[in-house]
Order: C-alpha cells, then structure tokens, then sequence
C-alpha cells in the first residue's frame, strides 16, 4: 500500500516536473499558501476571543482588579503545560527565530510551529498575556511555507520566498493589511531576493486577506477612522517632529530595556523559578495599571477616539481622573511599562510579539501628546497623533519605517496622513540609528553574525559556512619526522603546504615547500635535518564556529593564501583564499538569477 502511494506521489512530481515551470509552481503555491494563513489567521482571531470570552465569563464578578493578578500566571502556565506535555519542544522561536532558519538552517522550520506557536500564542494572550499575536501568527505562516518547500522539494530560494509568504499572508489576514505585510517581508524577512519573489509575495498577502475577509468581514482592529481628510495643518509639522524624535528615544528605551530582561531571565535556569518570578511581577503591574493587560487593541481603539479613560479603569486611581499630574504620570507609567509586562511575560514562558506592545506604546504617547496640546487649549486632531504615534514605535521598534507608514495606512483604508506618516517614521528611524545599529528582533543574530541584511555583501558572506569549505586534502607531517620523511610526504601531494600534526592530532607547525626547496634534492641532508626546525607558526588561522565576515578580513588583512583550521588546538584542515572566492561568487550568482 505505501509502495502505492509512494508510486502516485512519485509520479505527481514527475508531472509536476515536465508541465509545470518553477515560476508557475511557486505562483500555484504562493495562491494555496495565501488561503491556508487566512484560515490560520481567522483560526487564531477565534481562539483568543473564545478563550478571551471564557476567562471573562467565568472570572469572579466581585473580584475587581485582583483578577488581573493571577490570569496571567494560568495562561502561561497552560502554555508551559502544553509545551512541555503536547509539543515536547521548544517552540518559542519567535520572528528572530525565522530569521534563523533563513540565515543557519537552510530555510528549515520545524514542522510543529504550524501548530504549537498559533495555541501557545492564543493561551498566552488569551489569559492576558502583555503580548501580540503577530509574531507568533508570522512564525506559524512562516512554517507553513518551509514545511511547503520541504514537502515538494524546492530549492533554499524558493523555500525562503515561500517562507517569507507565510509570514505575509498570516500578517496581512490579521491586520487586513496586504501591502503592509509585503513590506514588512521584504524589510525584515527578506533580504537580497530578485524581483520575481515579490510576484508570490503579493499574491499570498491578498488571497489571504480576501480569505479571511470572507469569515470575518469587517472585523478589523482599529475602527471609526478615515484618513482620506487631510485634517492637520502646515502648523503642525513641528509637533509631527518632535512626536518622531519621542517615538524614537522611546524605541531605544523599549530595545534596550527587553534586552535587559532577557539577560536577566536568561540567568533563571529552572522554568518553574522563571514562571513564579515573571508571572508575579506580571501581577503585580496589572494589579496597578489594568490598562496593560492583555495585547491593548481595545484600549488602541479608545485613543483613536481621544478616550483615555483606559487608564483608570478598574484601577485604584479611579477617583483621581480629573487630575492632570494624576494622568500625565498615568500616562508615563504605562508607556514605560508596557515593555516591562511585555518582557516579564516572554521571560515567565509566554509566547506572544512586540507589534502589539509597539502599538500600543505609540497609541498611547499620541494621546498623550495630543491631551497635553488640549489641556493648554491648542487645537490638534487626537486620532493622527495616535495613527503617528504608532506608526514612529513601529519604525523605531522594528526598525521597519516603510512597514510603520503602511501598516497605518492600510489600517486605516486611506492614504491622506501619508506625508506626516512618512515624517514621523523616518525620524523616529534616524533617532533610533543614532544609539542602536540592531532591532529587538535582529541583535542576537547580528552579535552572531548570523544575521541576513540588505548588504549583499554581508548577506551573501553570512550564508556561508567555513566548515563546508574546509579542505581535507593537505597532507601531513608528524613533528618528530626528518627531512627525508618530509620529501617522501612531498613526493605524494599536490600542495605546497603541509601541516605539522601530532598523533594527538595537536598542530605544532607548518612547513612550506618554497621555504625548502633549496635543501630537498641534498640526500646528505635528509637525516640530518628535522621537520621542527623547518617548520613555521602561522600567524593566520581560523576556527571551525568562525563567521564568514571575520575570515575574510583577516584574508584580506593578511595576504595569504591557506589558512589552518584549528579547533581546540587540534588541526581540522585548511581554508583557501580561492575557495573562498568561487563559493562567494557561486552563491551571488544564484541569488542573481530571477
């Protein structure tokens, strides 16, 4: 029976070979793979709302903000549980994750992600969790499409562009946001990929809105907004400035303080300890500031409205909403700690994204914004300082400006803030450049140099491994060996270095054939002299974990031509200058092709 089906898919292929182009299969698949991540996308929407209506109908009536206390922790308990129990792997890769497996792993991405990363998302958030769906839901499109190119056998082009499909097509059914998702592929997903990947691109990020639409209609995530007016003034301009520049600074706070909580839980080696330490500082900050709990769209939606009454619902500063310290320090408060509640919920084991917590830090500062211009009675349309507000944390966070400026405008369905947009996004994304090089998603990899980047150059070099191009074939010589040893090792290589290796397989030296070409045809000398003193300690030599960008400067610093490969003093092999070269140029040349 196997044999059968083996034999059908076998010849399915064979077809699929001989009728089909690449081009026209990588289309077919990108149109299944856009009605795929809507369905996800609608999937997900359904089980955060149903665990989200659930929580709610069962928690205690009477219980006030205190409930926020322990929601969480059982939320990112039932995640642990169902990690630890159901998936039994670590399932919590996240956007770096995928940026990974494009840059290290060929494109591969486990095949439990199209499940785990979507119910780990939902029980987290669902409970509460200070986190997004959007960078788990872009992980599970993304698996998807490599668990699509491994099924049909496509090459590591293909299969990125289909990842980077995945990623859109989740992204863009969420937000209804199709060209956003686009951009947001080729800025952070994508790097160095011809124009014939963004035909997939746009079809997958469209069908898959068009599916989603189809059983959700108008359930989008920010409503009662029309940016076709042009409601804002020449006068304005200068705030749009200075709200980019606060954006900006707020981005290199939320960088640096997640960085900092991930060291910090990082120390935390039991899960149990993790859980109890960010489960309860988690309720601890709701209990205060309830405004934080959960992704915050509700509360998105209120400042679109010019309603920041969020801030002190069920809070114990109800009383005090007529007082302006009162709400300006609320406001400061909840824009400092969002990133805190977000980074104590990943540190607990949640599983969740920062475009939500980016969202709503940029709502917020808008609002605020735009409360201090009213309170001092000058006149500012509330809603665009919020859409900016978003738009300048989406930049600055992701260091993504063209996603930050579309995502707000596709949202929103109109283009008539696109100006501002373009202004805030822009200097929020040249203030962040100013004190960070890296984005809350890329500094792990690029300390690594396993990061993939708009620079072909270092794209290409990164996609390089020096443990592939490691030549075996340079023979060698034991330390206590003669000359006349030496020129019979000679008599039987094609190289004009050899090696200098101990039985312990420890490398003491090289010997280079024109440092002793003098003395190789004087039999009289064979005995007499030994490999030792012939031998030189080469200057220049790699390790096997080595980035590609390291061993070509030091190439090019150096002059030579082999280099030892030394791991843990012990000789691998060697790497060669034209090695080296050829790769570089073989991989260039495939991501030229279209």
């Amino acid at each position: 029976m196997k044999t059968g089906k083996k034999s059908i898919w076998v010849k399915l292929y064979r077809w699929r070979l001989e009728r089909i182009t690449d081009k026209q299969f990588m289309y077919l698949l990108s149109i299944v793979l856009g009605i795929v991540t809507g369905l996800v996308a609608v999937l997900l929407k359904s089980m955060v709302h149903g665990i989200q209506y659930l929580v709610h109908y069962c928690s205690p009536t009477m219980g006030g903000q205190y409930v926020y206390f322990f929601l969480p922790m059982i939320g990112i308990t039932l995640t642990l549980l169902v990690v630890k129990y159901v998936i039994k792997s670590d399932s919590n890769i996240g956007v770096p994750g995928v940026l990974h497996a494009i840059s290290r792993r060929k494109g591969d991405i486990e095949p439990h992600n199209m499940i785990s990363s979507m119910l780990e998302s939902a029980l987290t958030v669902g409970f509460g969790g200070s986190v997004g769906l959007e960078g788990p839901s872009i992980v599970t499109g993304a698996a998807y499409g490599s668990n699509f190119a491994r099924v049909f056998k496509l090459n590591y082009k293909q299969c990125v562009v289909l990842i980077g499909c995945g990623a859109a097509g989740v992204m863009a059914a969420i937000f209804n946001a199709p060209i956003a998702a686009v951009i947001f592929v080729l800025e952070v997903i994508y790097a160095n990929f011809s124009m014939s990947s963004i035909v997939p691109l746009i079809l997958t990020s469209s069908i898959a809105t068009l599916s989603s639409y189809f059983f959700l209609e108008q359930d989008v995530l920010f409503h009662s907004v029309d940016m076709f007016s042009r409601d804002y003034r020449f006068q304005d301009v200068p705030s749009f400035i200075v709200l980019g520049i606060i954006t900006g600074l707020i981005s290199v706070y939320f960088k640096k303080m997640y960085v900092l909580m991930n060291k910090m839980f990082s120390k935390i080696k039991k899960k149990k300890k993790r859980l109890f330490v960010g489960g309860l500082g988690l309720g601890i900050i709701l209990f205060f500031f309830p405004s934080l709990y959960g992704e915050g769209f509700k509360e998105i939606n209120m400042s679109l409205r010019g309603d920041y009454s969020y801030l002190f619902e069920q809070s114990m500063f109800e009383p005090y909403q007529e007082s302006f310290m009162v709400i300006c320090a609320l406001f400061a408060a909840v824009i400092l700690i969002k990133v805190i509640a977000a980074s104590l919920t990943f540190g607990a084991g949640g599983v969740g994204g920062i475009f939500a917590p980016s969202l709503f830090i940029g709502a917020t500062i808008g609002l605020f914004f735009s409360y201090l211009f009213s309170y001092f009675n000058i006149r500012v349309p509330e809603s665009i300082f919020v859409l900016l507000g978003m738009s300048g944390m989406i930049a600055g966070v992701l260091h993504a400006p063209l996603t930050g400026i579309f995502l707000i405008a596709d949202i929103t369905n109109g283009y008539g803030l696109f100006v501002p947009l373009m202004l805030v996004s822009a200097i929020a994304y040249a203030t962040v450049r100013i004190f960070e090089d890296t984005s809350v998603y890329t500094y792990v990899l690029a300390k690594r140099n396993e990061l993939l980047t708009h620079d072909k150059d270092k794209s290409v070099l990164t996609l390089l491994d020096i443990r592939k191009l490691i030549e075996t074939d340079f023979l060698t010589v034991d330390p206590n060996a003669t000359l006349g040893d030496l020129v019979e090792v000679i008599k039987h290589s094609k190289r004009n270095i050899f090696p200098v290796v101990g039985e312990d397989g420890i490398m003491y030296g090289m010997v280079k054939l024109d440092d002793i070409r003098d003395i190789i045809f004087s039999p009289e000398l064979y005995d007499k002299i030994d490999v030792r003193t012939l031998m030189y300690i080469p200057e220049y030599f790699f390790s096997p974990n080595q980035s590609m960008e390291e061993v070509v400067k030091t190439i090019q610093k150096s002059g030579h031509y082999n280099f030892p490969v030394i791991d843990n003093g012990k000789y691998v092999g060697c790497v060669s200058r034209a090695k080296i070269f050829l790769e570089y140029r073989n991989v260039s040349a495939f991501f030229a092709e279209e």
